[in-house]
Order: C-alpha cells, then structure tokens, then sequence
C-alpha cells in the first residue's frame, strides 16, 4: 500500500536530539584501481572520546555541532548508512543528515564522486551517474575490509540515502534499472530541456548522446547492491529514464522517497511522485508550500549563503533547520524499522 505523508512546517514541531556523547569523524583515501578513479570517504560515527575535544576549523564554511577527527570508533556492531551527494556537491553537503543518523545510533559514511563534484567537475562525470552506484558499492566493500572497522560495522544492518542524482544513486543500489534511451528522449522535451540545464554545470545536453556515454552505460547493467538494505531518496533526479514498472522489477526491499513542492531542479511531477508511482509499496514524504531543491543541502554561514545564494537561500516562509530536522529524524525511524526488523 503506497503512504503519502503530507505535512506543514510551520505548523508542526520537529524533534532535536541534545549532543549526549561526542561524534568521530574519519577520511579515508580510497583508490578503485579497476576503474582507475578516487573513492573519498568520510564517516561520522558515536565515539566515547571526551567531548571536549570536539572541534570545528573556523573555516569551514557550513553550521554543525563539532566533531573528533580520528576519534575511537565504536566498539559494537552499529548499523551503517552510505550516502550519495547531489550533483556537483561534494561528501560533506549533506553533513545535516549524517549527524542526525548518527545520534540515533548509525555509522553514516560519504563519498565523493569523482568528476562530480564542486571541486572537481568533468562534463563526461555529469551525464554518466550510473558511475554513483559503483562508487557506493565500492565504498563500502572497502569499509567493511578496513581493519579497524570490523567490529564497528553491523554487515546485516546497512542502508543508503542520497539527495538528488544521490537519490537516483539510492534507487539503483535498490535495483532500478535506468533506461538511456528514454532518458535520452526526454532531454530532447521542453521540460526536458529545462531539467537538463543544470545551474552546477551548464551546456551538458551535448554530453549525453556521445558514444563514450553509451558505452559507459552498457557497462552498468546491474548495479543493484544486495548488501544494502533500506533505501531514503531525497528529491531523486532523472525520473523519466524510467517508463515501465520492469525497470524495478528487481527492487525488493524498502524505498522511502522524499520530494519537495516547489522544487524546480527535479521537479516532484516527473520525478519524486514519478518513481513513488512505479515502486510499489514505497513511501512518500512531500514537503509543501515554497521549499526549493537545496533546502536539502547543509545551512551556510553568512559569507557563503551571500556568495552563493542559489544554493542556500530559501523562501522566508521555509527554514531549512527545521526542514533537516523532520526529514532526519523520518529517515532515522526508517532506517531502524527496516534494519531492526521493527
């Protein structure tokens, strides 16, 4: 039965957690030699270091609660979420999210993926997000073999979130297979065209008809991830490469899908509503009133939110904190129903 949950944000409370014990954060440099391509992996995670050491470079251009770098990780089987970034983003976007998890109780890990992101743009890496999917799997292969992670990482206990493309990403682990052509043709629509003219990298719908593109796809044809278990995707992207309910006809776990109302980068009608449609059983959080695509990303400080006010500033009716905190906290319950077998 499919759920659609609806809510106002003004109108309801959302639920914080005090910082009771302190939060560890670790990088991790991966390198996927068969693929010839880097795999930057960041976790956060519950730590009994002292609190106290807790620090935040006075850099780092985003609000959060502070972190122990190469802090003590844990020392029993904790429940793992891998998260996939948004288009030209970056690992720590959606560090919101990643801190929520961890309060209740996950290891959240991050990746980088290569080519696609706000440092590191590569217009091949922009139209081939099949790519995502691997990098996911891949991530993970390496954390559940990094030494000291063995006895932190629950192998039985391991879902994925991902916010945007990230969202498409989450969808494919859970076994949606993409169909380029369809996609293809849809670019070639006027509201195509209007989604495919993304503010991150402009000029991409040359890119997704070269033969490189194509060949790259075919060599994706199964990107499904069994290890994986629960699937959160926050405004899923590239909806229209999928036409028929075969394309997820291999899904057979959880998929929680969370759109926003006047989101115009994946707009809920060919995308959100769209995949929530074709996956059956999957649930439905939409946002309403003027809450755009990039409330999802982290909140800024004010030099940042001045230099680029497209990506964090919202409409005065919306606040992000409290928009992170609802959707946090859903994503949260979810992962513990499904990986608790609640």
């Amino acid at each position: 039965m499919f759920k659609k949950i609806t809510f106002l944000i003004i109108f309801l409370p959302y639920i914080t957690f005090a910082q009771s014990s302190a939060i560890g954060q670790k990088t991790f440099y991966y390198k996927d030699s068969v693929r010839n391509r880097p795999v930057i992996t960041e976790i956060w995670y519950p730590t009994d270091a002292d609190i106290n050491k807790a620090y935040t470079p006075p850099e780092y251009p985003f609000i959060r609660i502070s972190t122990i770098h190469n802090a003590p990780v844990p020392r029993k089987k904790t429940p793992l979420i891998m998260l996939s970034h948004g288009t030209g983003g970056g690992r720590l976007n959606m560090e919101w999210l990643a801190i929520i998890l961890v309060k209740r109780g996950f290891i959240v890990a991050a990746v980088d993926h290569w080519g696609n992101t706000y440092d590191h743009k590569i217009a091949m890496d922009f139209v081939t997000p099949w790519k995502r999917a691997q990098d996911i799997s891949f991530a993970l292969t390496q954390l559940l073999q990094t030494r000291e992670l063995d006895q932190a990482i629950d192998s039985e206990r391991i879902g994925a979130a991902g916010f945007s493309i990230g969202g498409y990403t989450v969808i494919a682990l859970a076994g949606a297979k993409l169909d380029l052509e369809a996609l293809t043709n849809f670019t070639e629509t006027p509201l195509g065209l209007k989604e495919f003219a993304l503010p991150e990298f402009p000029n991409l719908k040359a890119m997704i008809n070269k033969e490189e593109v194509k060949a790259s796809f075919q060599k994706a044809t199964n990107l499904k991830d069994k290890r994986i278990k629960a699937f959160f995707a926050i405004c899923p992207a590239i909806g229209q490469g999928f036409t028929t309910q075969k394309q997820f006809e291999s899904i057979h776990d959880p998929v929680y899908i969370v759109g926003a109302q006047s989101d115009s980068i994946t707009p809920i009608k060919t995308n959100a509503l769209h995949y929530q449609k074709m996956i059956k059983q999957s649930k439905l959080l939409i946002i309403p009133g003027k809450t755009g695509h990039y409330v999802f990303l982290n909140e800024a400080k004010s030099q940042l939110k001045e230099n680029e006010r497209l990506f964090f500033t919202d409409d005065k009716t919306v606040n992000r904190n409290a928009v992170h905190q609802q959707v946090g906290n859903e994503a949260a319950s979810f992962f513990h129903n499904v990986l608790d077998g609640n």
